[in-house]
């Protein structure tokens, strides 16, 4: 996924890309555009991810090591029932993704 962030827009990742996947790339500048607004319809990008940095940022980290311990501990929090309803919330985006043929609709 190439969402047009400046790390994700390098000469070296646009070149590794097209060497890598020719013409089957979605981004800035890339074969194929990717789409405004689109709706994030990944788990770790609508779930996962924002609870566990939540988790792992909640205190300074002091270093390395420490950053290390608080993302260890903060997936360790992830419990089978919230990866259960996170997959619900997949299945219901990907119903109104559908529903809208693609169109972007807030989620509230």
């Amino acid at each position: 996924m190439q969402d047009g962030a400046p790390p994700h827009f390098s000469c070296f990742v646009t070149d590794v890309l097209n060497e890598s996947f020719p013409d089957a790339w979605f981004g800035r500048g890339g074969p194929i555009p990717w789409p405004p607004r689109s709706p994030d319809l990944s788990p770790l990008g609508f779930f996962l991810w924002r609870y566990i940095k939540n988790i792992v940022y909640g205190e300074k980290i002091r270093n390395i090591q420490h950053l290390q311990e608080r993302i260890t501990s903060a997936i360790e929090t992830v419990t089978r029932d919230m990866i259960q309803k996170t997959w619900q919330e997949i299945e219901f985006r990907l119903d109104v993704s559908r529903a809208t043929n693609g169109a972007h609709i807030e989620m509230c």
